[in-house]
């Protein structure tokens, strides 16, 4: 088990590596460089020239990619000409919006999908199955950022049940537990948004594995020995069926903490998200870099947790 672990863990570390050298190679390309948006354009070129020398911006690619790394590794993320501060201190909060909404996001979408995939899968062909299986097909057609905008408009604007704006109400003092409180009520109406589009493949996963595995040989034995029926789904069909669901689990965190782009973006929630589209649209790309590369290791990191859960789950997987 923990060579398993430890091995995977150990794969990381180049996919890490390349990730980082893409990233760097695609913002080298991208118009501009660091220098951009911190001088004056009106100042004269020698000037320019000299404050890339002394940033370092016209050595090799390598030196450069090496002190970025290195920067990186220091916690020192560049400097954002946007909000005149290091990207560390800007990325920071947004950071933990973001973690906090994903995390909602993810229990509302178990809480939702497990019950509704079992009722699916148990009572198949029945009107409760086609109704659980209609839900699913909209919830598919349907797009995050059409739903998330149903969603704010029904329930933010016309009932005012949710705030439609912000991670927490102001002049509140952080630290109080009104200030909490402000902080989850904020974020549940983005949360249920996402929950409720992001449950319908898992509730999909569920049905498929229910309605496969209780027509196998060790479930019409579990029914002759005597086994009762809510023993029979507890015991041996829901833990067999929950495989697929445990392996899509470290997916599911990073598609929420990517995909939540657009449902930030439509409630105005200071996360990651949010941040990314502001920082393209403005050309801070030390910011642009830093949220891309917190993605690409969230996802990286999200595939390495999958792969721990799925073998604590299923041993039969584990690499010898």
């Amino acid at each position: 088990m923990w060579k398993f672990i430890v091995r995977r863990i150990i794969i990381t570390f180049p996919q890490l590596i390349l990730l980082s050298v893409l990233l760097f190679l695609m913002a080298q390309a991208m118009p501009g460089d660091a220098l951009t948006g911190l001088i004056d354009p009106n100042v004269p070129e020698e000037v320019k020239e000299q404050r890339r020398e002394e940033l370092g911006l016209n050595d090799p690619w390598h030196v450069r990619y090496v002190d970025w790394v290195s920067g990186i590794v220091k916690g020192d993320l560049g400097q954002s000409f946007r909000f005149k501060m290091p990207v560390t201190e800007v990325v920071t909060d947004r950071v933990i919006n973001s973690f906090w909404l994903s995390l909602v996001t993810l229990v509302f979408t178990y809480l939702i999908a497990v019950p509704l995939g079992m009722l699916s899968g148990r009572y198949n062909n029945t009107l409760l199955d086609s109704a659980i299986t209609t839900y699913t097909y909209i919830g598919f057609a349907t797009p995050i950022f059409i739903f998330a905008l149903v969603m704010v408009w029904v329930f933010g604007y016309n009932l005012g049940w949710f705030p439609t704006s912000g991670s927490v109400a102001p002049g509140l003092e952080p630290g109080t537990m009104e200030y909490y409180l402000s902080k989850f009520y904020h974020l549940l109406l983005p949360a249920l948004s996402m929950a409720l589009i992001q449950t319908v493949s898992t509730v999909q996963y569920l049905r498929s594995e229910i309605i496969d595995t209780k027509q196998k040989d060790f479930i019409i034995t579990a029914r002759a020995k005597g086994a009762s029926e809510s023993r029979v789904y507890n015991r041996h069909i829901f833990r067999n069926s929950i495989l697929p669901i445990a392996a899509f689990f470290g997916y599911e965190i990073t598609t929420l903490i990517t995909g939540s782009i657009f449902v930030e973006r439509i409630f105005a929630y200071p996360g990651m998200g949010q941040l990314f589209i502001e920082s393209v649209l403005l050309r801070d790309f030390s910011v642009v870099n830093a949220v891309v590369l917190l993605f690409g290791i969230a996802m990286i990191l999200g595939a390495l947790l999958s792969d721990i859960i799925l073998s604590i789950v299923d041993p039969r997987i584990r690499i010898k």
